[in-house]
């Protein structure tokens, strides 16, 4: 028999391995993309790329590793809601930082700027929110933490697509 988890997350293994599961296949899905479209996604395109392609990875992988470590049976309810605090302050200000980048790239509409941009920001920013009530061991902080995970999971997989659906009409384009 497994060690017990953190007791109130006990209830939410099979959301945290589902959802980590999901995650981990999504970003390898990501991989299999980049490499039939490793020719447009190189040369000019390299910004596009850091833009584009990375965050989402960046964001699933959010995703897989917040899952990951709510499964340790170790935490404490300040341990757990620092290890997700420090990571979504450090995964805020990098959304930030690309939400700067779309907005100053013309080529990007406004759905775009919205989905790569302001939208994985207040995913993080649910996130912090989550961690600040897992430090004062409120039973709604996983509740909370759950909402930002979703949002991350489903915002994330409207940005893969969108940049599959790039690398498909590049590539039947011939650019």
């Amino acid at each position: 028999m497994s060690a017990p988890l953190l007791p109130v997350l006990e209830h939410w293994r099979d959301f945290y391995v589902l959802l980590g599961t999901a995650a981990a296949a999504l970003v390898a899905l990501l991989f299999v993309a980049a490499s039939v479209g490793a020719g447009i996604l190189s040369g000019q395109n390299t910004a596009g790329t850091g833009m584009y392609m990375s965050p989402v990875v960046v964001h699933f992988t959010a995703v897989l590793f917040v899952c990951a470590v709510g499964l340790v049976p170790s935490h404490t309810w300040g341990s757990f809601g620092l290890i997700v605090g420090a990571g979504a302050v450090a995964a805020f200000i990098y959304a930030d930082v690309i939400s700067l980048w779309v907005l100053k790239d013309r080529s990007t509409d406004a759905i775009d700027t919205l989905a790569y941009g302001v939208a994985p920001a207040l995913g993080y920013l649910a996130a912090v929110v989550a961690a600040a009530l897992f430090l004062f061991g409120s039973h709604r902080a996983p509740d909370v933490l759950a909402g930002a995970l979703i949002w991350l999971l489903i915002v994330n997989i409207r940005n893969a697509w969108d940049l599959v659906l790039f690398i498909v009409r590049r590539h039947t384009d011939g650019k």
